[in-house]
């Protein structure tokens, strides 16, 4: 494979922007010792970047207005008054593979290597509402997350991990509102009320739509189970962050940086107005509200997303929502290193690019972080990858001297002349969303989707013709790679996964199933919160797809283009 990038994302050709300002520039990135010193650099996102900047580059520029103090609006220095001098980041490393007893080790094991928070993730049919035994789960459980079935799967993943003191972030969307759920009520057998509970769902249905595809139902009931989340955790979970509005896999499908960021907050909008339409004020749930987002390698660049993010939305959420407490004005977020950057070819290069993805979302203010195994390009993480990537956070925490003083980038000409442009760009992407009626209206629309898989497409053609250098893939490839570790899957695993759920449905009390059932699909007709019965049917030991399969029929599935 020298000379060709395995891509994570969709680079489909062909499909042409909607909307001529997003590739209006060019999308050549000249590299290499041979390039011409005059030649003309840009960013990932095509903002060219000029030889040098100084004081005329922010003539007129107001610190007190665009930067204020850290710790307050607009929060473009960060969301605490010290930041890292406080406490460090919480340092995640995403675990979950085949089975709840393999995943329930490997998070000992990161807990022992000196990791802060769980960061979970679930396989395909988990996602998608199916049990491991639905016919559409065949080939796909546990391969790239791990498989919940039921309470009792639940019960072991968790199995000897405190969680009144562990924070978990569960990578789930479709169906968020079941695994939380089930979450709670192994932590009730704990002993852990809902009040102690502290962690993330992302919960963000509309990325789904435009750049990953693991949704279930159409858009708008996803919304109602959305916001029907906000409700009970304001209630009964106040601690829980109730969605992690992702950009991340915007990213990962190949857009521009300015793209991850305008609509990720475009999102973030929809989610507001659909609570607030709702019947929820927004003080009482913005608060909860976080963020997700991507690190590719342009270090500056990221750099300047994470503090426009930050401004950006403390303006949003004050002048369009009104909002009054500060920590609704707070844009919180977990940042993971960019796996579509990572290449097949001299996998060991991926550490290095890890570390410099990782450095930019410290420099760029981010709550909690993720880093990805150099060997993920190949498959899941092996135990070595996995502790190398979380020493890198370590190193960079505790040995590299960035998290000594607050934004430490602040003021730099370039950093606070690209923060603007980046703004200004983004803003100009929620204008066209507005016109086009909000992000539901332009994901149905596909206007994001078209706008991303153009910006993947013309990504890919400026490596292809090595406009933009991909070491060890398009430059410095080698002819003879040695075959590195790859993790193994055990090819039993869906079998003893599907005993254990028909023994789990053979031991209940099948009435009681039943009839909690059909208090969900009651409630999925009429207008009361969806997670009050849910949780009673699971509590029942009822199964994730079957509560799934009640909400599929009540509210159909979506199928795009019709």
């Amino acid at each position: 494979m020298s000379g060709e990038l395995r891509w994570r994302g969709d680079s489909r050709p062909g499909v042409t922007a909607r909307h001529p300002q997003t590739y209006a520039w060019a999308m050549s990135s000249v590299t290499g010792a041979s390039a011409d010193e005059g030649a003309r650099r840009r960013t990932d996102s095509g903002i060219e970047v000029r030889r040098c900047y100084d004081a005329g580059d922010l003539a007129g520029w107001d610190a007190d207005e665009q930067l204020g103090e850290p710790g307050t609006y607009p929060y473009t220095r960060g969301v605490q008054r010290d930041m890292y001098r406080g406490r460090l980041w919480t340092m995640r490393q995403y675990a979950g593979f085949g089975t709840a007893e393999s995943t329930n080790e490997r998070f000992k094991f990161l807990l022992g290597a000196g990791q802060t928070g769980l960061s979970c993730a679930f396989d395909l049919p988990t996602q998608m509402g199916y049990d491991s035994d639905h016919p559409r789960s065949e080939g796909e459980v546990g391969k790239v997350g791990v498989a919940i079935d039921s309470m009792e799967d639940m019960r072991i993943l968790l199995c000897g991990i405190p969680l009144d003191r562990v924070t978990t972030s569960m990578t789930i969307n479709a169906t968020a509102a079941i695994l939380l759920l089930l979450y709670e009520l192994v932590a009730e057998e704990q002993g852990v009320g809902g009040t102690q509970l502290r962690g993330t769902i992302q919960n963000d249905i509309l990325k789904e739509y435009v750049a990953r595809g693991t949704y279930i139902y159409p858009p708008r009931p996803s919304m109602r189970l959305v916001t029907d989340t906000f409700a009970y955790c304001a209630q009964y979970v106040p601690n829980w962050n109730t969605i992690s509005i992702s950009g991340y896999h915007i990213r990962e499908a190949g857009s521009t940086a300015v793209q991850e960021l305008a609509f990720t907050l475009a999102d973030g909008i929809a989610y507001v107005d659909a609570a607030i339409e709702a019947g929820l004020e927004v003080d009482e749930f913005a608060g909860r509200l976080s963020f997700f987002f991507n690190a590719h390698n342009n270090l500056f660049e990221e750099v300047a997303k994470f503090r426009a993010a930050r401004r950006m939305w403390a303006r949003i959420m004050r002048e369009r929502f009104h909002a009054s407490q500060e920590r609704s004005m707070r844009l919180r977020f977990h940042t993971q290193t960019g796996g579509s950057t990572l290449t097949a070819q001299q996998p060991e290069n991926n550490t290095v690019r890890v570390a410099l993805q990782a450095l930019a979302a410290v420099l760029g203010g981010t709550q909690s972080l993720h880093t990805n195994g150099f060997d993920e390009a190949l498959g899941l993480p092996t135990e070595h990858a996995a502790k190398l990537a979380l020493r890198s956070q370590q190193i960079i925490g505790y040995e590299s001297g960035v998290t000594d003083t607050v934004d430490p980038l602040a003021g730099a000409y370039y950093v606070e002349w690209l923060t603007d442009e980046v703004e200004r760009l983004a803003t100009a992407y929620l204008a066209r969303i507005e016109e086009l009626g909000g992000a539901v209206s332009a994901i149905e629309a596909g206007y994001m989707q078209d706008e991303i898989e153009q910006a993947a497409y013309e990504y890919a053609k400026t490596v292809d013709s090595k406009e933009r250098i991909v070491v060890g893939v398009n430059r410095f490839a080698e002819a003879s790679p040695a075959e590195p570790e790859v993790f193994p899957i055990d090819p039993r695993l869906q079998q003893s996964q599907i005993e254990r759920t028909r023994a789990v449905r053979a031991a209940r009390d099948q009435a009681a199933v039943a009839a909690a059932l059909g208090d969900v699909a009651a409630a999925a007709r009429g207008s009361q919160n969806l997670l009050v019965p849910m949780r009673a049917s699971l509590k029942a030991r009822a199964t994730l797809g079957e509560v799934s399969d009640v909400l599929r029929e009540a509210f159909g599935v979506y199928e795009p283009g019709r």
